[in-house]
């Protein structure tokens, strides 16, 4: 059982963190003046001229550090999210270093001092992380510094918050019971069980040993948040509002202030912002005219197979919706044998379908096939990155089926995407698909689009799904 130590953590990693800035900048002085690769002298000032700059870097970083949230809980947070947070905070920080330098006019300072001390800084701050949540999920995982949580309310909200504690150990946190007026006593899920009704929870309370409360009420029950707010506030307990609403809101709401009123806005659209939206067209425009360049070969040899091997056209056209549900041609290498274009839009292709040619099922496999896409993201019908556009028949179907689907027709369909790198291309769920499809549209960056691309190496054109 433990209450709230955070602050006690935080001191601790604090006095870490400062540990490392002073090592770190004494080993970059090292590196850069006494080590094997040194140069010769340490220039116009001493050695205590150098290290004087302590004085006022320690305070300075742990500052910078603390205005980027780099000391608050980390039980849930993403390890990508800490590894950003340090990059930022020790780019931002050698910006201000360079900035003094400047406006005190000590010029003859060593730039390559300050360069290498922000490599060494950031790398041995992201080491002593990785090491303390290795620390700390060993401990959690063999059952100390737990945090013992009760869930008021029995819903979707309730299940989908079990479900990620139970697959994450390494969180610390165990559910010891749910409180519901509505399910019957003794239900359980996933090993917790409804172990009252909510009025309950006025004597659970006072002698129950809880670090966290979680409210998870249905939507019906929500005439009754305020109330049991209060109650859980009054009586010190730390409290948490999961809603039983996140499929209608994006994981990261966007949110307004309407002169005091937080506004919630249900979509967000991160590249309906026209920056976003320039940088993501440039970025498509450069990447496909280099990947014509420089595949040209490749596209003139699969060409040349393609007319040797069977009768038809070496470009296949086929009719896709696009951004703002508007229909474009879409290209790919034929890889079927032509066809009444009545037949074809039957069905998706599957596996062994007898209307690909020998050649073709090694293209579709491998995605040469998809490569003239990269004329479309010229063009502007596509992009390099986003959800896969689909035929006009399956829109019209899947949109009355699927909540949410026509949701991926606010950004351009992608040549590849973060649906397709995770397995879920060709003849897989669709439901799954619309699900990374619209994660990725709310959760867009440039990094993102980085990240997809690099895993499209690996894991996108190669698929055991692509027939």
């Amino acid at each position: 059982m433990i209450r709230d130590n955070q602050k006690y953590f935080n001191r601790l990693q604090v006095l870490l963190d400062a540990i490392i800035i002073a090592g770190s900048y004494l080993l970059s002085w090292w590196l850069k003046f006494e080590g094997p690769f040194a140069d010769s002298g340490a220039g116009a000032y001493t050695m205590q001229f150098y290290f004087s700059a302590l004085y006022f870097l320690v305070p300075g970083y742990l500052a910078m550090y603390y205005l980027n949230k780099m000391y608050t809980a980390k039980r849930t947070r993403r390890i990508e999210t800490e590894i950003t947070q340090v990059f930022g905070s020790n780019l931002a920080g050698a910006v201000v270093f360079l900035v003094c330098i400047a406006v005190f006019k000590i010029s003859d300072f060593s730039r390559g001092l300050i360069a290498i001390y922000s490599i060494v800084c950031a790398m041995l701050m992201i080491l002593e992380r990785l090491i303390i949540r290795w620390i700390l999920s060993k401990i959690r995982r063999s059952g100390y510094n737990i945090k013992h949580v009760l869930l008021i309310g029995y819903s979707r909200a309730a299940e989908e918050y079990i479900s990620r504690i139970k697959a994450n150990p390494q969180w610390g946190y165990v559910v010891r019971g749910i409180l519901d007026d509505k399910v019957p006593r003794g239900t359980m899920y996933k090993g917790v069980k409804v172990i009252g009704c909510i009025d309950n929870l006025s004597m659970i309370l006072p002698v129950s040993q809880l670090d966290e409360i979680a409210v998870t009420l249905s939507l019906s029950d929500y005439d009754r948040l305020e109330e049991l707010v209060g109650m859980c506030e009054k009586s010190g307990v730390h409290t948490k509002f999961i809603p039983d609403y996140n499929s209608l809101i994006p994981n990261r709401p966007y949110t307004e202030d309407l002169n005091g009123l937080p506004v919630i806005n249900i979509r967000y659209i991160p590249l309906s912002n026209t920056f976003n939206a320039v940088v993501k067209r440039l970025t498509d425009i450069i990447c496909s005219l280099v990947g014509l360049i420089v595949l040209s070969p490749l596209l003139l040899i699969v060409a040349v197979i393609i007319k040797l091997t069977s009768e038809g056209p070496v470009i296949y056209k086929q009719e896709r919706v696009g951004l703002h549900n508007k229909t474009f041609n879409m290209y790919k290498f034929r890889t079927m044998y032509v066809q009444d274009t009545t037949k074809e839009v039957q069905a998706w292709t599957t596996k062994n379908d007898p209307r690909v040619t020998k050649v073709g099922r090694f293209f579709r496999k491998t995605s040469i096939d998809e490569l003239p896409q990269l004329f479309n993201i010229l063009k502007g019908d596509m992009s390099l990155v986003g959800p896969r556009p689909e035929r006009p028949l399956f829109v019209e179907k899947f949109k009355e089926e699927i909540p949410r689907y026509m949701i991926k027709h606010q950004v351009r369909p992608g040549l590849t995407g973060w649906a397709q790198i995770n397995g879920f291309r060709g003849d897989t769920s669709i439901y799954k698909r619309i699900d990374y499809d619209i994660y990725y549209i709310e959760n867009w960056s440039m990094l993102f689009d980085l990240k997809i691309m690099f895993l499209t190496i690996f894991r996108g054109f190669i698929n055991e799904n692509a027939y």
